[in-house]
């Protein structure tokens, strides 16, 4: 990693020296920092008012207590977090994540994503997360409910359509979002949409909503492609993960031309050379919420392999939809020796830093989380506009506005990259369009 910049330098100690233990929040912030040189330079006024300092700091952090009862009548506890980052742009925007890796430095590294993630949106939203280091997965549909009821009956009190608006994120999904709203139009007694987004679409939901995530994944990726002069048809895909974002990036990349032939879960992964069969995954991970090994089973083109790393499958473009640092050096290498030449993040931070820099010396073109998954949060925006205008957009319309958010991202990346001197790196380009959208609106609103 190459030193920072010598202006930058003591904003990161500061960091360090205040958020100690919190790796994945050092890492997302230093990350950002290694993109600010030539901005700092160009803009002193971002250094005379700590834009950079403030930035770094989140306006609001809430830690409470979750006490539930589970089906054997036994009290369970768990911490609840909201992290609301930045309001410049909008009101409180990220979502909540229910897992037992959850921990502040989680949601503040995911919260400091969100905010510039949704700057490069060019929606009217701030950045925060939440969650907590509660487990959905072996849970009854009823432990779930009291869990999330419990949850919001503290939550409530810090959330709302001007003020942050939660969504969903892993472990939370459909079920978990409707039995928040329930609770929080319960104890607040108004029926007010805005504040959720990742609702049924029977109360208030948006269509394409579920797929916004994987789906604008790939269309970053068709823009690199074709700012290459090249597309999707008939390429090599891989997906980790078999999630939500997996699942539907998948969908789409096979729409668009390409061959997805590999998925993962926490078990390892499967390969299928004819291409993986959607409807069977669906119903595999969705419905009977099986392993992989249950696809192996039924589909006689397809073969898993336990452990192991997706990453070894020989592609042309590599979508890791996960976890952060799934994907490490060694994995990069594989990836660049069996002749990946595109990587776009359907997840948060899913690269290392190391495997980052193995991209770059490769000539990989990679796409940072922040710019390439920004689909999931736009399109929660849009859920915001149709909730604010009491309105239900048509899939076909609201995809639409999604791939022209997913294509001005993309623009905008690389024409910030090229005006700081960093032609063709997205990740620079993501970095700075996203923080001098942010600070200007810092500025102007004065020292706050």
């Amino acid at each position: 990693m190459n030193d920072l910049n010598p202006t930058l330098q003591p904003v990161f100690d500061e960091i360090l020296a205040r958020n100690p233990g919190e790796n994945e929040f050092h890492q997302a912030t230093r990350e950002l920092l290694d993109s600010l040189a030539p901005v700092v330079a160009r803009h002193p006024e971002y250094t005379d008012a700590a834009i950079i300092r403030r930035v770094c700091e989140p306006e609001r952090q809430i830690i409470f207590r979750v006490p539930w009862v589970d089906d054997a009548g036994q009290v369970q506890l768990n911490r609840g977090f909201r992290v609301e980052f930045n309001s410049a742009l909008g009101p409180y925007k990220g979502g909540l994540r229910f897992h037992p890796s959850v921990y502040l430095g989680i949601v503040k590294f995911l919260g400091f994503e969100q905010i510039f993630k949704n700057a490069l949106t060019g929606m009217p939203i701030g950045g925060g997360k939440g969650g907590s280091d509660f487990d959905p997965k072996g849970r009854s549909d009823a432990e779930v409910m009291r869990f999330c009821q419990s949850f919001m009956t503290e939550l409530y009190r810090h959330i709302g359509e001007y003020t942050d608006v939660p969504a969903g994120d892993i472990g939370v999904g459909g079920r978990e979002i409707g039995y928040l709203f329930g609770q929080y139009k319960r104890i607040t007694n108004r029926y007010e949409s805005g504040v959720l987004t990742g609702k049924g679409l029977g109360w208030g939901g948006s269509l394409v909503r579920t797929e916004a995530t994987g789906y604008g994944t790939v269309y970053f990726a068709q823009e690199i492609l074709r700012a290459r002069g090249q597309s999707l048809e008939g390429r090599t895909v891989i997906v980790s993960g078999s999630g939500n974002v997996a699942i539907y990036a998948a969908q789409k990349a096979t729409a668009l031309g390409a061959t997805v032939v590999a998925c993962s879960d926490s078990g390892g992964y499967v390969v299928d050379e004819k291409g993986l069969d959607l409807e069977l995954l669906k119903d595999v991970k969705e419905v009977r919420r099986e392993r992989l090994t249950a696809y192996a089973d039924a589909r006689e083109s397809a073969h898993h392999v336990a452990g192991g790393s997706v990453w070894d499958v020989p592609c042309d473009i590599a979508l890791p939809c996960a976890t952060q640092n799934e994907l490490d050096k060694s994995h990069a290498l594989a990836l660049v020796r069996n002749g990946c030449t595109v990587v776009a993040e359907g997840a948060n931070m899913p690269c290392t830093p190391d495997a980052v820099q193995v991209f770059a010396k490769a000539g990989v073109a990679f796409a940072p989380g922040k710019a390439a998954n920004a689909g999931g949060v736009a399109t929660s925006a849009l859920e915001m506009q149709q909730n604010a205008s009491r309105d239900s957009w048509s899939f076909a319309h609201t995809e639409q506005r999604l791939e022209e958010i997913m294509i001005g991202i993309h623009a905008r990346c690389l024409e910030t990259a090229d005006a700081y001197g960093s032609p063709g790196n997205y990740v620079d380009g993501a970095n700075i369009a996203g923080f001098v959208q942010v600070a200007d609106a810092m500025l102007a609103l004065g020292v706050i």
